[in-house]
């Protein structure tokens, strides 16, 4: 039983002895007339008056206790909300005697309150409420953590984030940011005339990226489905039926490892733009980028780590050939040969597939050599058309696809393409990929209805996704993409605390 310890059965027998009293300990109805910041903001003219109070000025406040002081016939407390921190006063003159006795016997730090009261100056010059009526709203039965600790245990905080949030208010930060980013993509491309869709989650065939998908079992339908990796065949679907501008803020699903970047759940934006190429892309997500920083009211130069980012425009362009040159240092001739490129990698750790294709070893030599040098915001342009199966050819290299990536703080932030539009090029590309499978389970699959779409005729069209995740990471300074997203995927604790023991145990030999 969860709540067996001495600690817990304390507060209960509290919470119990409100109910004996007649005092419901989960109140169905509080007011809350403000909040902490409005209220303090509102009277913080009192810091700079004669009048130290003002007692006609009567407002309600509710919050969690974060601490709290009893004396002989007073008390202290600070209360939290969503906005913020405020001190409270409260004594047996103003709540009477036995109420008096009653909160100070039963109210504990992390019990719900509500505290009607007016502003005062106290000695030491802080603004606070002095309580006129207090009501217990909700009790808590599990005591927060030791406060001079607080919660450090990272493991704990992502299994726990309501405990996280509670005990971390810059956690509450990061996310209020993260639904500001969000916000303003939307606005931003809804302004630049693109319309929200909204396309399944379940796909009978998993298309779109190349990744392993989550399978599920369809009971109506017989069928098995996957959590789509990727919405982008169904956007370009829609491309083919009239709409010419597109997007959707989209959850997609990657059975796959996990890491500092990677979450097996994770949230993208994907837009398709009819009658434009892969340089207009780029030209749009440069105003994203001037759009996002403007309403959020970042300085142009970010912190990231031990990185001082650049986000001025123009972003860097490279061609993908020239980056493995100039920034990877790697023999021109040696790109044309992929036996010195295998013994290349082999003599680096790093084995690869006799049937790599000489574009897929420039992706292998460019993961190995360059990603993590690209720290300023840097498109990587004309990439090999083996490692593109989606994007067209480029008119002038049947080798190269029109297609770039965003590469920040070494990590890619978005994919884009001009589309591949020729229905029967795109039918070989997806026997090719189907070819794959054998050898390699994260290729994609042939998928016939979004060829059968394509013969129906496409404009031209350009399409990118962007990833959230990794979006507010570089915004907030976090390096962890656990510690952007609210409820990330954990080990179940049995896994994680043996995988620790072994851990130890290694440490100790």
């Amino acid at each position: 039983m969860i709540f067996d310890d001495q600690y817990r059965k304390l507060r209960i027998e509290k919470a119990n002895a409100l109910r004996e009293a007649g005092i419901n300990p989960y109140q169905n109805r509080a007011v809350k007339e403000c909040t902490n910041r409005e209220f303090l903001e509102k009277f913080s003219y009192l810091k700079e008056s004669e009048e130290k109070e003002a007692i006609d000025k009567i407002c309600t406040v509710a919050g969690r206790i974060k601490f709290l002081r009893l004396m002989g016939k007073a008390a202290f407390a600070k209360i939290e909300d969503e906005s913020g921190i405020l001190q409270i006063y409260f004594s047996r003159d103003d709540l009477g005697d036995e109420w008096f006795k009653t909160v100070k016997k039963m109210v504990e730090v992390g019990d719900i309150i509500a505290a009607t009261g007016y502003p005062f100056i106290t000695r030491t010059g802080e603004l606070t409420m002095h309580v006129k009526r207090l009501e217990i709203v909700t009790k808590a039965i599990n005591p927060l953590p030791e406060k001079f600790h607080g919660l450090q245990d990272i493991e704990l905080r992502y299994r726990k984030r309501y405990l996280d949030m509670i005990m971390n208010p810059d956690v509450k930060e990061t996310f209020l940011m993260r639904s500001k980013i969000v916000s303003l993509i939307r606005r931003f491309f809804e302004e630049h005339g693109f319309l929200e869709v909204e396309t399944p989650m379940m796909h009978p065939i998993p298309g779109g990226a190349n990744a392993r998908p989550f399978v599920t079992h369809h009971n109506a339908l017989g069928v098995d489905r996957y959590l789509r990796i990727a919405p982008e065949l169904y956007l370009k679907r829609l491309i083919v039926g009239g709409f010419e501008a597109v997007f959707e803020i989209n959850r997609n699903f990657r059975n796959e490892g996990m890491d500092h970047t990677h979450n097996p759940e994770f949230t993208m934006i994907e837009f398709y733009w009819a009658y434009h190429r892969y340089e207009d892309l780029m030209e749009l997500t440069e105003k994203l980028f001037e759009y996002l920083f403007k309403e959020l009211g970042l300085p142009k130069k970010l912190p990231y780590g031990d990185y001082e980012i650049d986000f001025s425009i123009p972003f860097k362009r490279i061609a993908y050939k020239d980056a493995l040159v100039q920034i990877g240092g790697v023999d021109e001739k040696m790109l044309e040969n992929p036996n010195a490129m295998r013994s290349f990698l082999k003599d680096r750790g790093v084995e690869v597939e006799e049937s790599l294709t000489k574009g897929q070893l420039w992706g292998e030599l460019f993961d190995e050599l360059v990603e993590d040098k690209l720290i300023n915001p840097t498109f990587v342009t004309h990439f090999p058309i083996d490692i593109s199966p989606l994007a067209r050819r480029s008119d002038d290299n049947p080798e190269i696809a029109e297609r770039f990536e965003l590469f920040i703080a070494g990590k890619e932030i978005a994919n884009g393409f001009s589309e591949l539009n020729d229905p029967l090029d795109q039918y070989e590309r997806f026997k090719a990929q189907a070819a794959q499978k054998e050898s390699d389970d994260e290729a994609m699959h042939m998928d016939e209805d979004y060829v059968e779409a394509l013969g129906y005729g496409m404009p031209p069209t350009a399409g990118e996704g962007i990833g959230i995740d990794r979006l507010v990471m570089l915004l907030t300074d976090k390096h962890s993409i656990r510690d952007v997203i609210l409820f990330p995927a954990m080990r179940p604790q049995k896994q994680q605390t043996k995988k620790d023991e072994e851990t130890k145990s290694e440490d100790e030999k």
